[in-house]
């Protein structure tokens, strides 16, 4: 769809110049039908995408290029054409039709759009097509004579368009006078003389490699016709009292002639007006009528010139386009209900993340935030909020993965679910989670999977059956891992973290966890493992023992237990088995999640970057979104929080070497074991046992011997209940 206001044909005819609309009716001066501003929705389009990606904030003035066709059937104005390859200005312009080059001002705010000086933009345009002409450039390159300024203000947040044309026209201070009526070509030119000036025409269009010349001149007989660009003029024309001009004419009128000849008149009065008598200008018209070319329709007329000196100051101009209510003014369009929703949700989306980087951080890349592949284990609390705020960072590929269904204490605590999502047994999170982000943004990619996660200490060799199921869970989790970027652990219990604490380490996949007991949480990324095995490289220079650790020395969260996962369900009371926390603790910690995430993907070394610590507060931040952290720890009873950091632990029992090792050889049959034993399998494998029967013994040798010989065999984990 064209996006354009026009006049009706009646009043789209102007004077030369103002002061001939008191002239009196016995005087024949020349009239001129203006351009009438047509813009395709898919320039608007463009000039978002500009503005967004590429102007942001610069109001500087910039190139564009529209185009002017002359076959258009009788009714319809002069009209200038700009569409979505308006800013290719070296692109190509359709067929049979002329470019128009423009100066594109497209300014911040409404009211810069008002108060912009339009005179002095007119005067400055006028200005330079006059100084083109005096110097001569416009006959060698006409295109300076038919420019046009486009001032607008796009405002993108209800896709409202408001904007103003200008057509620059040079005045002659007493007009031009006509001296034979405008005719129609054919009651002039015989059948013979109209094939041959198309012929003509033709040739000259071929000699220049273009389909449209825009201004020519020409010579005729009763037999031929000759034609040549305008800065062959003296060579071409060897007698001056027979002159013919050719412009390419837009116009549908038969009376008048359109806006481009305007400016090509004032060159020629510049440059032959003393020498010339009167000229005959031939309006070129080429419409095609039922399947066939006509050129008859054409216009001829005759004009006496007046003599404009050379080196005098620049004529009075005109051009500023009228309003639909034929006053000077502004026009606006509305496009909100003409895009395609989907496309002005993602454009909105994109709007709120490019306007950080117009001002505020220009370096933010914003890319490797938008093309993040995220798995997110667990759709309850915390997997509700995570992916609201990945949402509003631009992430389009979001995976829930989870085996709960919604119940009735859910809504209020989950964002991503309503009452009638309870009802009837209620539906399954991961499903429920993807339908409702479909339904907040179209443009995101979401997917559900609602399966479960074996776990340490929950045994599966029950039947056949069951042991094929949770072989088919870990088949399905490692693919999972493997196609995603990041994987956030959101899960309730500590033992479900395990199994993809260990496959993602193995697939150096980047980890961020999330937990929390009631006014408390952890927010973490695991360590990136770079080798299987431990290597013994030091520290960062000047580093202490838990500060400047590098990533792929972190560890994960696990590596400060001295216990190994197992089932924390079990003989528990019901708030013992919930996640009981503070209602506002979730949407804290899975924001400061997705926050850590984004922060690590702007650092050069993504999830092998240094660990910033509290000691880092008052320094220089590492990227453009500040510190990258290995772990947040909060604690909202006192509103605060610390940013410790820790090495990954030799003995752990997720990510330390000899887990991987068996699990990376053994495959499923290593995790069994794991799922099937107890706690006491994984401390044998990775010396946990060993630890603590030496610490036992340690603690009987320093017992004073006055003392009963009571030994502690406390083995709660470094973070007490889920932390």
């Amino acid at each position: 769809a064209v996006f354009t206001m026009w006049e009706s044909v009646g009043e789209v005819v102007m004077a030369s110049d103002a002061s001939e609309a008191t002239s009196s009716a016995g005087d024949l001066k020349l009239q001129f039908a203006p351009f009438s501003s047509a813009l395709e929705a898919g320039f608007w389009h463009q000039l978002t995408q500009k503005k967004l990606n590429d102007y942001r904030l610069d109001e500087s003035p910039k190139c564009i290029k529209g185009y002017y066709y002359n076959g258009d059937p009788v009714g319809l104005p002069t009209r200038l054409t700009l569409e979505f390859s308006a800013f290719d200005v070296d692109g190509p312009t359709p067929a049979h039709c002329c470019p128009a080059v423009g100066t594109l001002y497209n300014t911040n705010t409404l009211d810069a759009f008002k108060t912009t000086d339009k005179k002095a933009l007119l005067e400055k345009e006028a200005k330079e097509i006059w100084e083109a002409i005096q110097s001569g450039a416009a006959l060698k390159d006409p295109s300076h004579l038919c420019r046009f300024i486009l001032l607008t203000f796009a405002d993108l947040k209800k896709y409202h368009f408001y904007y103003w044309f200008c057509f620059p026209a040079l005045c002659f201070p007493e007009g031009i006078k006509i001296v034979q009526q405008p005719t129609v070509l054919e009651q002039v030119f015989s059948a013979k003389q109209i094939a041959a000036l198309q012929e003509a025409y033709d040739g000259l269009c071929i000699k220049r490699g273009i389909t449209a010349v825009p201004y020519f001149l020409m010579k005729h007989t009763n037999d031929a016709v000759q034609m040549a660009l305008i800065e062959d003029w003296d060579t071409f024309f060897t007698d001056t009292k027979k002159v013919t001009v050719g412009v390419y004419d837009p116009c549908t009128l038969s009376q008048h002639p359109g806006w481009p000849l305007r400016n090509l008149l004032v060159l020629l009065a510049n440059q032959w007006g003393s020498k010339l008598g009167t000229v005959e200008l031939l309006c070129f018209r080429d419409r095609t009528l039922q399947g066939r070319r006509s050129i008859q329709h054409s216009v001829i007329l005759q004009v006496k010139l007046p003599e404009l000196r050379k080196n005098s100051v620049c004529p009075k101009s005109v051009g500023w386009e009228k309003n639909p209510k034929g006053a000077m003014g502004p026009r606006m369009v509305n496009l909100s209900e003409c895009m395609d929703p989907k496309r002005l949700a993602e454009s909105s989306v994109d709007l709120n993340l490019k306007l950080m980087r117009w001002r505020l951080v220009p370096s933010l890349d914003l890319d490797k935030v938008v093309n993040t592949k995220c798995l997110l284990l667990g759709a309850g609390t915390l997997g509700c909020n995570v992916a609201r705020t990945l949402m509003g960072w631009g992430v389009r590929h979001i995976t829930f993965v989870d085996n709960a269904k919604i119940s009735y204490s859910n809504p209020v605590r989950q964002p991503l679910y309503e009452f009638e999502d309870c009802l009837g047994g209620g539906k399954s999170k991961a499903t429920a989670a993807v339908d409702r982000l479909t339904k907040i943004f179209p443009g995101v990619n979401a997917e559900g999977y609602n399966m479960s996660i074996p776990m340490p200490g929950h045994p599966v060799n029950f039947s056949q059956a069951t042991l094929s199921q949770a072989q088919r869970d870990v088949e399905q989790l490692e693919k999972l891992i493997s196609e995603h970027d990041v994987v956030f652990l959101l899960m309730d219990t500590r033992e479900s973290r395990w199994l993809p604490t260990v496959i993602a380490a193995s697939k150096r996949k980047l980890v961020v966890n999330a937990a929390l007991g009631f006014d408390t949480f952890v927010v973490m990324r695991h360590g990136l493992k770079k080798t299987l095995v431990t290597t013994s490289a030091p520290l960062v220079p000047g580093s202490s023992l838990f500060s400047n650790i590098p990533g792929h020395k972190l560890g994960c969260y696990f590596c400060n237990d001295v216990v190994a996962p197992g089932d924390s369900t079990r003989d528990r009371t019901l708030d013992q088995q919930c996640t009981v926390s503070r209602p506002g603790l979730a949407m804290i910690a899975g924001a400061l999640a997705v926050e850590m995430m984004v922060s690590i993907l702007q650092h050069s070394e993504g999830g092998y970057a240094v660990a910033s610590s509290s000691d880092d507060r008052m320094n220089e931040p590492p990227t453009s979104l500040g510190l990258v952290p290995h772990q947040i720890r909060g604690f909202l009873s006192r509103f605060d929080n610390v940013l410790p950091a820790s090495l990954a632990f030799d003995k752990c029992t997720a990510c330390s070497p000899i887990v991987l090792d068996h699990y990376e050889r053994e495959g499923f049959n290593f995790l069994s074991k794991v799922f099937n034993s107890s706690h006491s399998f994984l401390e044998d494998l990775t010396g946990l046992t060993l630890l603590h029967q030496e610490t036992q013994a340690a603690e009987v040798n320093h017992i004073p011997s006055n003392t009963s010989a009571q030994t502690s065999t406390h083995t709660e984990p470094f973070c007490t209940k889920r932390l």
